[in-house]
C-alpha cells in the first residue's frame, strides 16, 4: 500500500479515536478557564499580539500569564479568551471535554 494512502488511514483512526473520549457534559462555560492555567508554547504563528508573548533566554516562546496563574489574554470578567480567532496551536488542540480537558478540570477544580 502506497505511503499516502496508509497515512490517510492513520489521519482517520487518530480523528476517529479522538472522538470517541469525549465527555459531552464538559463544557468551557462551565470549567473557571482551567486550561488557561497551564503553560502554552508557540510553535507555530496563528498571530497571537506580541503584548501576549514571553520569550526566554534561548529564544522560546509562550503565552504570558499574570500573577494569578492565568493567560494574559483571558478576559478575568468572563473567563474567554481575549484571543480566541488567533489563540496558539496547543490551546486549539486541546479539545473541549476531552481526556486533557477532564485531567486539567479535576487538578484544577478539585
Amino acid at each position: 500500500m502506497p505511503y499516502h494512502e496508509v497515512s490517510a488511514i492513520v489521519s482517520t483512526i487518530a480523528v476517529v479515536d479522538a472522538t470517541i473520549d469525549i465527555d459531552p457534559a464538559v463544557s468551557c462555560s462551565n470549567c473557571l478557564a482551567c486550561c488557561c492555567r497551564l503553560e502554552v508554547m508557540l510553535i507555530s504563528d496563528t498571530g497571537v499580539p506580541d503584548r501576549f508573548i514571553e520569550e526566554d533566554d534561548y529564544g522560546g516562546q509562550t503565552m504570558a500569564r499574570l500573577d494569578d496563574g492565568w493567560c494574559a489574554a483571558l478576559d478575568r470578567n468572563t473567563m474567554m479568551c481575549t484571543i480566541y480567532e488567533k489563540r496558539p496551536w496547543v490551546c486549539r488542540s486541546l479539545e473541549m471535554g476531552s481526556y486533557e480537558c477532564r485531567v486539567e478540570r479535576a487538578e484544577h477544580m478539585g
